[in-house]
């Protein structure tokens, strides 16, 4: 299915948040929602190529849900019918230029939805597995940086199509980006990144 809008959820996993707080971000208690650009993608096996000269590129790892669409206003009890796949992938981020942007109460998207700032790896269908229950890690070079479950989302995946589904009419192609667990850390040109799960598979990129 041709990739279409991509939603992203911001501190989705509690020890995230307090990490970022580390980092002189501020707590939110809300739904946090912002949008990249189809060219963020970068297919499995493509290199990733990380802006140069603009701070500190983080990784952050994420369940991505493809959807079918579903129009407006979905109850959340009937959310996880407008799903049609999932898989994993990356949402980088320019910390240094996000805390910047943050402090001066500036939107994120320069720090967000810049372009190759979305690998996604492969969509496996979705067969009513369930979705907060899923296991995933992050490697770089070898070296374990962020293991997280989805059973720890603050914001469950129904309820995010729910909630996106009030202000958007959700259509066929439309990604999900569903939020990081703690252990985001910088990339550099020459790293080998790995996101892996039990019931999603394995996807790797090299960073350029």
């Amino acid at each position: 299915m041709p990739a279409n809008r991509i939603f992203c959820i911001g501190k989705n996993y509690a020890e995230h948040v307090a990490e970022l707080v580390h980092l002189g971000h501020s707590p939110d208690g809300d739904c946090v929602v912002f949008m990249k650009p189809a060219s963020c993608l970068v297919e499995e096996g493509q290199p990733i190529v990380l802006p140069r000269d603009r701070g500190a590129v983080h990784h952050e790892a994420e369940l991505v849900i493809e959807l079918t669409g579903g129009g407006r206003d979905i109850p959340e009890d009937e959310a996880l019918d407008c799903v049609a796949g999932m898989t994993l992938g990356l949402d980088l981020t320019l910390r240094d230029l996000q805390t910047a942007l943050k402090s001066n109460g500036k939107p994120w998207e320069l720090a967000k939805a810049f372009d190759g700032s979305a690998p996604m790896g492969a969509v496996k269908p979705y067969l009513e597995q369930d979705l907060q229950d899923i296991r995933f890690t992050c490697h770089v070079n070898g070296q374990l940086r962020q293991q997280g479950h989805t059973r720890d989302m603050l914001f469950p995946v129904a309820r995010q199509i729910h909630i996106l589904s009030q202000t958007w009419a959700l259509e066929p192609g439309d990604l999900l980006y569903t939020g990081t667990p703690k252990g985001v850390g910088p990339l550099v040109p020459g790293d080998e990144i790995v996101l892996s799960s039990p019931l999603l598979g394995e996807f790797a990129w090299s960073c350029a």
